[in-house]
């Protein structure tokens, strides 16, 4: 949570990207001839790892699973509400693929910027450049706690980590609809379906959060506070 001292994983971005409003009305309209606006199924491939970056992609409506893989598996590195850039690691000249994949969690509009333009627009305006290493910066540190969590935390800490990000950063609320399967939900935290609904129950009993099928709501957030920080 972005008030809380401790490491966490939270693997959601902010929603508040505000590069746009940098940009002077020439350079909107210029923007705005030179992108496209798709529509992703729930599921839906948006970018593949290893594939030619040729857009940035802004996500206008839904949600986005960010993550790399291999042959042994995938890693799930965040998720990215409505009002976040995708694909700003193939900006620089050295670069030019996409170094994840990137997959619709639910119903997703975009816009796909060509990336040439996007590259004008950062040599051109100082301000928009500015606000654009501030979201790097930031992705960077989100990784770094991410990859903290994942390898020093208990079990019990990642999932509280998880429960208070998506309350805190996607829906802004303790009560939400949670369009996530457990076993989505088993994916953010690196652990297993069954140990995941397990943890639940217990959180459940332990009313800290109650369950009502998709409906998720936080009884006592200083108690999931202190889980998520030691674990």
């Amino acid at each position: 949570m972005p008030n809380n001292p401790h490491i966490n994983s939270c693997t959601v971005s902010y929603d508040t990207l505000n590069c746009f409003n940098k940009l002077t009305d020439e350079e909107l309209l210029y923007m705005e001839k030179n992108r496209l606006e798709i529509n992703y199924k729930e599921d839906e491939t948006i970018c593949k790892q290893g594939t030619f970056a040729s857009h940035i992609i802004y996500i206008c409506k839904g949600l986005v699973k960010i993550y790399v893989e291999d042959d042994a598996g995938s890693l799930i590195l965040k998720i990215l509400p409505k009002g976040n850039l995708i694909g700003l690691s193939a900006l620089y000249d050295g670069n030019n693929i996409f170094p994840y994949s990137a997959t619709a969690y639910q119903d997703t509009k975009a816009r796909l910027i060509d990336i040439h333009v996007f590259r004008k627009l950062l040599k051109s305006n100082a301000e928009f450049a500015s606000e654009i290493i501030n979201v790097m910066c930031e992705n960077s540190i989100q990784t770094f706690g991410r990859f903290f969590s994942l390898t020093q935390k208990q079990s019990y800490g990642k999932l509280a980590d998880i429960i208070l990000c998506l309350s805190d950063r996607i829906f802004k609320k303790n009560e939400f609809d949670l369009d996530l399967t457990r076993k989505e939900l088993a994916e953010l935290t690196g652990m297993s379906t069954e140990r995941v609904i397990r943890m639940l129950k217990k959180f459940k009993d332990d009313k800290l959060i109650a369950i009502n099928k998709k409906t998720f709501k936080i009884l006592d957030e200083e108690k999931l506070q202190h889980i998520s920080q030691y674990g």
